[in-house]
């Protein structure tokens, strides 16, 4: 029997596309119902689509063999945007006033349009997140009515490339896949793996791929940096490689023996690691291109972290992903980051149900889509429509538009939630909308002058109709000496 209500996400990540099914239970767990994954390094590099036919076809493949285990129709999904073109830039909006008035909501709306509208050269704002207002000199979440006559507005503006934004929404688009919601995807991660006290009292969650780190860094519940780094797992396999090693036998040592962090009294000198069946390899040579690489991608990380937050780190660092199963990996952060306090994320804090290998290892590696899961919040269940065919199966009758296709209207991009993206089709819709508002404004404004105009020169034509004080003296001045008739 075919299933009727689920949530379905897909996950792009450096390596591979992941799609899962499940469903949201009334006391707040999720049931796992499918999982798939489809090889993307022929398409997808650090998290960013370049080759689109292929990026399609991996799409394709996904939602079909989820389509095949639900027995359903797919209507629309939920996909996490990321890779190495994400990054944050930030960003203040000052507005001073003649004299202290309160601060109105329009003020607020103004300053985020502006903000909004900030040009950044080949990038496009994915994602504005508050920071703080200063009302004068006090720090305000909300200063709507507040009285002060200097605001600033503080945003994190959430960028990237865009031409891996149109590509992305191209190779959805290709697929014939509509898109329910469009999230970032480490924004989706963070709400998963991170406790409420973690985030409000200084974190940084740093998510170890394959082929990027993604840096969060967040103070008093705000996402206060993101960052991308070109940098994963996959490196430390490729420096392996250096010992004339094939990838595929480098990836198989590496989860055999590397270590993130050896303490020198663990050390053996005599120790040596083999390679095939004919060579060995010293170990203090292994760990040695093990643990550089691994501490070149901890001082990156770190790195990230901004100065004015450097000493707000209360909460810890949060490792997860992939590259969190390194072995030490919290001792080799510990070591080279000088903080104390690592956490590994292996797992959702939501509570899943599953019958899936991948998701029951709980290694990290299924969080950000499960993340995704977790967000989604529409039915994505498609009832696909029984019409009668032909004798040789063709569809008899015109095509019907499917429930639910009615253009919606652009929502407010103020008003988004955190952490969720306009799509292509959406921020297309709102241009659209804003132009043809845009249009009326000049239209009423046009109209008002042309009526201001009028009302002059009929005002004006009023006052050259009545005599003025001068002629009216000049009258008076006539009657006074004009003679006596006899």
């Amino acid at each position: 029997m075919a299933l009727k209500n689920f949530i379905v996400a897909i996950e792009l990540g450096s390596t591979k596309i992941t799609g899962i099914a499940g469903q949201h239970k009334p006391d707040g767990t999720i049931a796992v119902l499918a999982v798939v994954r489809e090889d993307a390094t022929q398409c997808i590099r650090k998290g960013v689509v370049y080759n689109i036919d292929k990026t399609v076809q991996c799409i394709t493949n996904v939602v079909q063999k989820l389509r095949a285990q639900l027995h359903a129709g797919i209507k629309h999904v939920f996909i996490g945007v990321g890779g190495q073109s994400i990054h944050s830039e930030r960003n203040v909006i000052i507005r001073d006033m003649q004299e202290a008035m309160p601060v109105t909501q329009q003020m607020i709306v103004e300053m985020m349009d502006n903000n909004r509208s900030m040009e950044y050269p080949e990038m496009e704002i994915l994602d504005v997140i508050v920071q703080e207002y200063r009302a004068d000199s006090l720090s305000q979440a909300d200063p709507v009515g507040v009285q002060c006559s200097h605001l600033e507005g503080n945003f994190l503006n959430i960028l990237q490339s865009k031409r891996h934004y149109n590509k992305l929404n191209t190779c959805f688009e290709n697929a014939g896949v509509k898109i329910a919601e469009m999230y970032l995807a480490p924004y989706a991660l963070a709400d998963a793996v991170l406790t409420p006290i973690e985030k409000r009292s200084g974190c940084v969650l740093v998510d170890l791929g394959a082929d990027t780190t993604t840096v969060m860094v967040y103070y008093k519940d705000v996402l206060r940096h993101i960052a991308v780094i070109p940098l994963g797992g996959n490196n430390i396999t490729k420096d392996i490689c250096s010992l004339q090693i094939d990838e595929s036998d480098a990836e198989k040592m590496k989860l055999t023996y590397a270590s993130a962090y050896t303490p020198v009294e663990d050390m053996d000198p005599n120790l040596k690691y083999d390679i095939d069946s004919e060579r060995k390899v010293d170990s203090s040579r292994f760990i040695e291109l093990v643990e550089a690489r691994v501490q070149e991608i901890v001082a990156n990380a770190m790195n990230q972290v901004p100065a004015d937050y450097s000493d707000k780190i209360v909460g810890g660092i949060i490792l997860t992903g992939g590259g969190s199963n390194l072995k030490n990996i919290d001792l080799a952060f510990k070591k080279y980051a000088n903080l104390d306090k690592v956490r590994i994320a292996h797992f959702v804090n939501t509570t899943v149900s599953s019958t899936s290998n991948e998701v029951n290892a709980k290694d990290g590696t299924m969080n950000t889509v499960l993340g995704l899961l977790v967000k989604g919040d529409q039915n994505c269940y498609l009832q696909e429509e029984q019409k009668p065919r032909d004798i040789f199966g063709n569809t008899i009758g015109a095509e019907q538009p499917e429930d639910g296709e009615e253009q919606a209207e652009p929502r407010d991009v103020n008003n988004l939630p955190n952490g969720v993206v306009q799509t292509a089709a959406e921020k297309a819709a709102a241009e659209k909308k804003a132009a043809e508002l845009e249009a009326l404004k000049r239209a009423q404004d046009e109209k008002e002058r042309r009526e201001a105009e009028e009302e002059r020169r009929r005002q004006e034509e009023e006052r050259k109709k009545k005599p003025g004080i001068a002629s009216k003296m000049i009258k008076w001045l006539n009657e006074l000496t004009k003679p006596e008739e006899e």
